[in-house]
Order: C-alpha cells, then sequence, then structure tokens
C-alpha cells in the first residue's frame, strides 16, 4: 500500500526486465528458484525477463556501468544485498549516473542476508518471513509495478575510495560475524546465528573516534538543506546542497555537502562519543539487518536518516546475546542495555585507532581505515 510522504511511479506494461542473478549466492538455488517460482509469475504480469547469469565479482557492475539502459524499463537483481552494491556503484560510475539512477531497481532475495528485501517487505505492511516467502512477496511487488525512492549514503574513505551504499555501513562484531560466516553460506540465514556463536565466546574490542551531525539538531546548516540523500524511483541521486541538472559537467558526482576533507577536524556543531573503545558501530539505513533481524525500526526508504547503533565496552555475552535474540523482533532499545546508543544522523565519521577489525558496506568486506558518509 502507498506510504505518505512518497511519490509513486508505475511500471509499463508489457515490461521489459533485465534480471541480474548470482547462481552461487546464498544457499546456491537463485536459478532454480528463479524458473520455477519467479519466472510463471513475471510471465502472468506480463513482464518480460532476460537473465544475466554473473560468472564472477564485478560481472554485474561492468554489465550496468557499460549497458545501454534504454532496452530496459527495470533492473532486477536476484541474489544477496552484495549484487545489488555492485549494481547502484555501476550505475554511479556511468557518464550518465544520473539519468541512470532514475531506472526503477528490484531485488530478488536469493542470498543468505537479504535485508534490503527483507525491508522492502516491512514497508510493504507484510509480516516477516524468509527463504520461499520472501521471494514470493517481494515477486508479487515486482509484479505490482509500484515504484518509490530510495535512499543512498555517499561514503568516502582515507585511501581515496567513493562508494555508494543502500544499506550499511559497519566495523566491529556484527560486520565480523558477517564476513567470517560466508563460509556457513549454504546454510542460508542460519549462518549468522552460527557466526555469532562463535564470535560471543571471543568477544573482542575495537578503538576508535566516532562523531555524527545528529538527524534533528544542526544547527550551522542551513535548515531548508536538501536531504544526506534524495532518490527517485527505486534508488537514490543527488545528495543533498547538490546543484541543478546540467549546472556541472555530464558524469561530475555530487560535492558531499555534510562533510569536510577527513585530514580535517569534524565541524563544532557535530557531536563526538566520549569512549572510545566498541564492540561494534553500525550505520544501518533500511529497517532489517537479515531477513529475521529487524535492527531499525524506525527507518523507511526515503527518510535522510542514518540510523547510527554502538555499543560500547563494559557489556556481557549474555547482555549481548539478549540484544541479538531481542532484535528479531525489533525490541532490544527495549533492553535497556546501557552500552547501547541508538541515534539517528545525518552524517557520520569513524576513525579506528589501529587497522584491526572488518568494516563491511551494504555486507561486503572493505579495509579498515577512517570513513565517514
Amino acid at each position: 500500500c502507498p506510504l505518505p510522504g512518497l511519490s509513486y511511479g508505475l511500471l509499463p506494461r508489457p515490461c521489459r526486465a533485465l534480471v541480474l542473478l548470482n547462481p552461487l549466492s546464498g544457499p546456491g538455488l537463485a536459478l532454480k528458484d528463479f524458473h520455477v517460482l519467479v519466472q510463471p509469475m513475471l510471465a502472468e504480469a506480463d513482464i518480460a525477463a532476460t537473465v544475466f547469469i554473473t560468472e564472477r565479482a564485478q560481472h554485474a557492475h561492468e554489465k550496468v556501468r557499460e549497458e545501454d539502459l534504454s532496452q530496459w524499463d527495470t533492473l532486477v537483481v536476484m541474489s544477496g544485498d552484495g549484487l545489488l552494491h555492485e549494481v547502484v556503484n555501476g550505475l554511479m560510475e556511468r557518464r550518465d549516473w544520473e539519468a541512470a539512477m532514475t531506472k526503477p531497481l528490484c531485488i530478488l532475495p536469493g542470498g543468505s542476508g537479504n535485508a534490503l528485501a527483507a525491508s522492502i517487505n516491512h514497508y510493504a505492511g507484510n509480516e516477516q518471513v524468509s527463504k520461499h516467502e520472501l521471494l514470493i512477496n517481494c515477486t508479487f511487488i515486482l509484479c505490482k509495478g509500484l515504484h518509490t525512492q530510495m535512499d543512498l549514503v555517499s561514503l568516502s574513505t582515507a585511501s581515496g575510495k567513493r562508494l555508494f551504499s543502500f544499506l550499511s555501513f559497519g566495523w566491529g562484531f556484527i560486520s565480523d560475524v558477517d564476513i567470517a560466516s560466508e563460509k556457513y553460506r549454504k546454510l542460508g540465514n542460519v549462518r549468522f546465528t552460527l557466526g555469532t556463536l562463535q564470535h560471543l565466546a571471543r568477544l573482542q574490542l575495537y578503538r576508535g573516534r566516532l562523531s555524527y551531525l545528529p538527524a534533528d539538531a544542526a544547527p550551522g546548516t542551513p535548515p531548508d538543506e536538501p536531504r544526506v540523500a534524495n532518490g527517485h524511483a527505486g534508488c537514490a541521486a543527488l545528495p543533498g546542497g547538490t546543484e541543478a541538472p546540467g549546472a556541472r559537467a555530464e558524469g561530475a558526482l555530487p560535492e558531499d555537502s555534510l562533510l569536510v576533507p577527513l585530514q580535517q577536524p569534524v565541524p563544532e556543531h557535530w557531536t563526538v562519543v566520549p569512549e572510545e573503545e566498541f564492540v561494534f558501530v553500525y550505520a544501518i539505513y533500511q529497517s532489517h539487518l537479515g531477513s529475521d533481524l529487524l535492527m531499525a525500526p524506525a527507518a523507511r526508504l526515503h527518510d535522510g536518516r542514518i540510523h547510527l547503533f554502538f555499543l560500547k565496552a563494559g557489556v556481557t555475552r549474555v547482555t549481548l546475546l539478549k540484544l541479538f535474540l531481542a532484535m528479531e523482533k525489533g525490541t532490544h532499545l527495549d533492553v535497556n542495555c546501557p552500552h547501547l546508543r541508538y541515534v539517528p544522523v545525518r552524517a557520520f565519521r569513524l576513525e579506528p585507532r589501529t587497522s584491526a577489525g572488518i568494516m563491511t558496506v551494504d555486507g561486503e568486506a572493505l579495509a579498515c581505515e577512517p570513513v565517514q558518509g
């Protein structure tokens, strides 16, 4: 059902869809599930699907960067969140990225995490489900053809990388579990439970400085400044403070108006967290961390917010386990753990004191270094 505050578009009928599918994602059943469950539904909805099977890392990234997008009415990603991360960043590398980002995107869950698919299922008002039920719900959303805006977050790292992220940025416990449990991906979502239990046994601390611009208190920036990221038709374009289209060279990416260079101190109106030892820092912009983990119940597709969670040193293993169990229902903030903080922000910066720990963006590993978004 349409939600207030969003504008919607409708896919044409008949509809031409390019389906980018990773046959090795999650339990490795994406291609079979596509033929058995998805294709018959699409045929009935008059959606003609052309399937592009990825053969290696960055294959989808290269495909959408070079593709003539005028042949397609929508791009469909059937995989985990990592393949959509490739697609978004491939689109943002095009000279015509602004136009490319208005192409509706669809996610069909074929991985083990499937956080964006679970989030969209949640925003549509459906019950929390996983596996085939989630796939059928998301295919039905595609068949109905309604599309709307989604925020994107612009991330930059000390080594000069610029990345665009639709889901999350993490450091510490959650990211370690995500990457270390990759070897269990054939087990589907159970991999995260297994990884959590293993990492609880050897709980690590991570030292670094965390700073942020609170979402609702931003003196020093004009009150009517655009949001961190404004989107159109299923994905994002034009982060806040950008010029009108055509005012700069085609292909030039917009400035990050809320950020100063990483080598400079954060602006005075930002908040710097006094503690510097964390179990995890996690910035998420959708509701779900996995198909059965409702991490940010307040999140919406296009709310201009980064939902920042951080867990400070001193938490016990028992409490940490309680938090993760409560996250299945989205009630982890009701546990009243004094070490867990949640704050909606418009921008953040993380400066690790050492290069220990894995950083992740949209579930994909990143070298540990200063980063801001």
